[in-house]
């Protein structure tokens, strides 16, 4: 996937990743900004996006439980 944990994409390049529209990359780049997993900067006319790391991580760890609650119910 072009927009990694270490770096910066445009959108048209973390569209160009996948086989749906534009307005589909765009709002998911939306839900995700709002969400504060992804952040924007502007250059120029295009939009540069990267992922925080930090607000990702809580997400992890979220997921983490379900993870662990689900092991921890099949060994009962």
């Amino acid at each position: 996937m072009t927009i990694h944990f270490r770096g910066a994409a445009t959108a048209g390049e973390v569209a160009g990743r996948f086989a749906h529209k534009w307005p589909t990359t765009t709002r998911h780049l939306r839900v995700l900004e709002d969400a504060g997993l992804v952040r924007h900067e502007k250059r120029g006319r295009t939009r540069v996006y990267t992922v925080d790391n930090s607000r990702l991580a809580l997400v992890r760890e979220w997921l983490g439980w379900f993870e662990h609650e689900a092991e921890r119910l099949d060994g009962d």
